[in-house]
């Protein structure tokens, strides 16, 4: 089970998207691409998330893998993850801990795979202009905000299918949750149905 995880009274699992992230800014330009995300020459190489995030952005920012804290948010400008399709450029830096990027724009294949990774990718070029490098960041995703020392920034609320893909920590985790609670309504009928 996984840290926002929790089990119903039936013991199924239930997911909880948390109220807010907060964390450290770490800043970075525009069109930040896939390969210097997570370096090609890994792609093959390393299988295992934890490696992974020994890696994330090792060509952009040496010190990001060494110093990243769970929570830390990346603040990114425009078309953020350009490039090639490969997930490993996701899950790197949700391994090394980062739950959320807030950029003024993002590629359009990253932010898909950023939604079905766990990995929240939001839109707020307002907001952008404004973080520093290292500042105290907080994402409230109850009131669609982010807070930074210049202010609070709206952003736009999440869509109810990318809320159940987030809370789920990614889309198979949320379709293996909805299978299970689905095979559990049907065992559940059946069973009364034969009584």
């Amino acid at each position: 089970m996984n840290s926002h995880e929790s089990l119903s009274q039936d013991g199924s699992s239930i997911f909880h998207l948390p109220s807010s992230i907060h964390g450290r800014a770490w800043v970075y330009g525009d069109d930040v691409n896939t390969d210097v995300i997570f370096p090609g020459k890994y792609t093959y190489t390393i299988k295992g998330e934890a490696e992974m995030a020994q890696h994330a952005l090792e060509d952009l920012d040496p010190a990001f893998a060494r110093a990243v804290q769970a929570g830390d948010v990346i603040v990114a400008g425009r078309n953020w993850g350009c490039g090639s399709s490969r997930e490993q450029a996701v899950t790197s830096l949700r391994a090394a801990g980062i739950r959320v990027i807030i950029a003024q724009s993002f590629a359009r294949i990253y932010f898909r795979n950023a939604v079905n990774n766990g990995l929240l990718p939001v839109i707020c070029p307002e907001a952008v202009t404004v973080i520093q490098p290292g500042e105290p960041v907080t994402v409230d995703l109850d009131r669609g905000v982010i807070s930074c020392a210049a202010g609070e920034f709206p952003f736009p609320p999440l869509s109810p299918s990318v809320a159940a893909i987030f809370q789920a920590c990614g889309l198979l985790p949320m379709l293996k949750t909805l299978r299970g609670t689905r095979s559990q309504t049907i065992d559940r009928a059946t069973q009364a149905a034969e009584a």
